[in-house]
């Protein structure tokens, strides 16, 4: 390889070739990002257990090749999905909670419901992808996923929730991670979007009206 007259990297023809890495990373990206698409689809117009790779690469207009250069099967582009879903659940309800605290809203009750309502905002948005991960048809082991998630977001809510003596509210977290965790699987799996919203608009209503004992107290 030689160097052209402006310090660019040149190849034995003479022609600067300094993009050429950019693009063939924009290149990949950009089928990367073709299969996902392709794969929420087919997973959700077929299921996963019946999807078919051929089908997804087709869709994608993609090789079965280049499937496998970028995830490593099936699974691993149901979990990509899955992980890409939740970031964006997170970030949905890290900026409502952080709207209501600069609002001035100190009350914790009062965060989690904002925060909760957005995630649930978010299953109804993207209802199809919502509708895939709580069906039950994912790859073998997928509940535990599931349950890590949940897990994670358990311990996230504990945050919000202290006793009087500076301990954790476990019992009140326990209650309202399981209502939360109905709630979505409820609202996700309704073919019709007006009942949905207005069902989720009734569960944040009466999440509502429990009471914080700590907060109570002080």
């Amino acid at each position: 390889m030689d160097v052209s007259s402006d310090g660019t990297a040149a190849s034995g023809d003479g022609a600067p070739t300094p993009d050429a890495p950019v693009r063939t990373s924009d290149r990949g990206a950009a089928t990367r990002g073709a299969l996902l698409t392709a794969a929420r689809d087919v997973f959700c117009e077929a299921g996963f257990a019946q999807a078919a790779v051929t089908d997804i690469v087709a869709k994608a207009g993609a090789s079965v090749g280049s499937l496998y250069h970028h995830f490593n099967g099936k699974a691993d582009l149901y979990l990509t999905l899955f992980e890409e879903f939740q970031g964006r659940q997170q970030e949905r309800t890290r900026e409502a909670i952080n709207a209501v605290r600069d609002a001035g809203e100190t009350d914790p009750m009062r965060q989690f419901i904002a925060g909760a309502g957005a995630y649930l905002n978010g299953c109804l948005e993207e209802r199809d992808v919502a509708r895939l991960f709580i069906s039950g048809d994912g790859p073998p082991g997928f509940d535990r996923v599931m349950r890590q998630r949940l897990n994670r977001w358990a311990r996230r809510n504990a945050a919000l929730f202290h006793t009087s003596d500076g301990g954790v509210d476990e019992p009140l977290v326990i209650v309202l991670t399981g209502a939360m965790a109905g709630a979505v699987s409820e609202v996700s799996l309704m073919d019709d979007d007006g009942a949905s919203r207005r069902l989720a608009d009734k569960i944040m209503a009466i999440v509502g009206t429990i009471r914080n004992p700590g907060t109570e107290q002080r």
